[in-house]
Formats: C-alpha cells, sequence, structure tokens
C-alpha cells in the first residue's frame, strides 16, 4: 500500500489489503474481516488494514455509512494469540507497538466522521467484541453470543470493554461480563443494551440495509457533529485509560502469568502426545 499524497479515496482494488474485504457501493463501505480459518482474530496486519480501510471510507464523501462485519461463522474472536506467542510474550517493546495498531483501528473506526454498523454474523470474542463497541450501532444475529476471556488469558480487556460496558450495560452488569468470562447469548446481550438488535439469521441483512439507508438520508455535515457530541463519555474514558493500559499490558508481556496463560490457551488446541 503506497502512502496517499491527499486525503482523496481510492477504489479498495487499489489498497492491496489481505486480511479484510474492502467494499465501497454507495451509500455504504464495508470492512469485512477476512481470516475465518481464525475466526477473524486479528493480526497486526489486519488491525493496519482495518484503519486504512476506515481512513479511505471517512475520505468518500458517497460513502454516508460504514458497516463492519466478518466472514465466517465468527465476527471477530479478538487478537490471534498465536501471534502473540511467536511474536510478542517477553517483548514488552513488540507488544507495546502492536497495541499501537490496535488502538490507532479503534481511533480510526470510532472518528470516522460517519455512522458505523457492526453486522454481528457470529460469535464476538474479547477484541471482537471491542471492535462493535467502538461502531455506533450494532446488529447481531440471535445464535450468536459475546464473550470476554481475557483474565483467563492474561489480559485485561482495556482495549474499549473496561472503559465502554459501563455505559452501555451498567455497572454491575460491566463487572460480570469481565470478571465472570461467561457467554452473553445474543438476545441477552441485547436486553442489556449491548446491541441494538438480536435477529434470525434470515432477517439480519435486510434490518442492516434498513439502517443503511435510514442513516443515508441525514445530512452528512449535522450527522457527524452529533456523532461527535454523542462520543464524548466513550472519548473521555478511552483517552484517560488507554495509553496506560498500553504500557501495563506491554510489561505484562514479561510475567509468567500471561506467558503461561496464553501457552496453555495454545496447548489445547494441539494434539496429545502419544
Amino acid at each position: 500500500m503506497s502512502e496517499p499524497t491527499h486525503p482523496r479515496p481510492r477504489d479498495p482494488s487499489e489498497l492491496g489489503f489481505e486480511t479484510i474485504v474492502y467494499e465501497k457501493e454507495p451509500p455504504r463501505a464495508t470492512i469485512r474481516l477476512n481470516r475465518p480459518d481464525v475466526l477473524n482474530a486479528f493480526d497486526f496486519r489486519m488491525l493496519r488494514e482495518i484503519a486504512r480501510a476506515a481512513e479511505d471510507a471517512s475520505w468518500d464523501d458517497d460513502v454516508r455509512a460504514v458497516v463492519v462485519t466478518g466472514t465466517g461463522r465468527a465476527f471477530c474472536v479478538g487478537a490471534d494469540l498465536r501471534s502473540w506467542d511467536d511474536d510478542y510474550l517477553g517483548r514488552p517493546s513488540d507488544y507495546w507497538k502492536w497495541f499501537g495498531a490496535f488502538k490507532d483501528a479503534h481511533d480510526r473506526l470510532r472518528e470516522i466522521g460517519k455512522p458505523t454498523i457492526a453486522r454481528i454474523n457470529g460469535i464476538a470474542v474479547g477484541g471482537g467484541n471491542e471492535l462493535q463497541m467502538a461502531c455506533d450501532l450494532a446488529v447481531m444475529v440471535d445464535t450468536a453470543f459475546i464473550r470476554h476471556v481475557g483474565l483467563q488469558h492474561g489480559s485485561v480487556p482495556a482495549g474499549g470493554a473496561t472503559q465502554w460496558l459501563q455505559l452501555m450495560v451498567g455497572d454491575r452488569r460491566a463487572r460480570e461480563i469481565v470478571f465472570l468470562c461467561e457467554e452473553i447469548p445474543a438476545t441477552q446481550a441485547a436486553e442489556w443494551g449491548l446491541v441494538n438488535r438480536a435477529l434470525p439469521e434470515a432477517e439480519l441483512d435486510a434490518f442492516v440495509d434498513e439502517l443503511v439507508e435510514k442513516l443515508a438520508a441525514r445530512l452528512p455535515q449535522t450527522t457527524r457533529y452529533a456523532k461527535q457530541q454523542l462520543n464524548v463519555w466513550r472519548d473521555f474514558a478511552w483517552h484517560q485509560t488507554v495509553n496506560h493500559a498500553r504500557d501495563w499490558l506491554a510489561l505484562s508481556m514479561l510475567g509468567e502469568e500471561a506467558q503461561g496463560a496464553v501457552r496453555a490457551f495454545l496447548d489445547r488446541g494441539k494434539p496429545a502426545k502419544e
């Protein structure tokens, strides 16, 4: 991907993405996470590509809404822990750089200047839930669930969950989600306000289409400023905590707790030795 010389949109085919599918059919742009073999877990490249796609969509005046979704049976299960084992455990400086890409993807998506819709086509775990929380609206297939597992895998969910869950579901429920690491079924997520709707798969796209049509009918500059104002508490919580979390989590990569938890999780997926 060459660096742009001006803030002008490009044809998606020119951007050379490998881990996401980026499409524009005005008034909609779609960012589809495309690593189904690992349930759309994000690695460094995917985070960079999400950020670049969000940037391009923000520059395209024909795009009035952005849909974020996944390929296959998952929306996103958060960070690719195998890449952590290979590249970041025991390397706090490299992890700090990785988290910078995570933060940049969040910031570019949240500050895109137009409404975003999470089309949650399957399970959303850890950073996958934080990604959907970064969107303005969320529609979820009713057979899926949301879950946080960071406290079992040596990572505090400080990439959005610890900052925004209280705003969306209340303090007690936020603590329940983070501490207990239990599945939150789609219907319960809708009841709690973590997503806007939980729908049968056959109804998901029609409802997303309806949302895009309604959002595209709104005045774009007025909508952009309304979004900026609505972001005030999310932004306050995020900017007060995220850089501190970046440093703490980087240092935690040196510890036995994080290293042992990640490797124990990865070992569960390996065939037993005879």
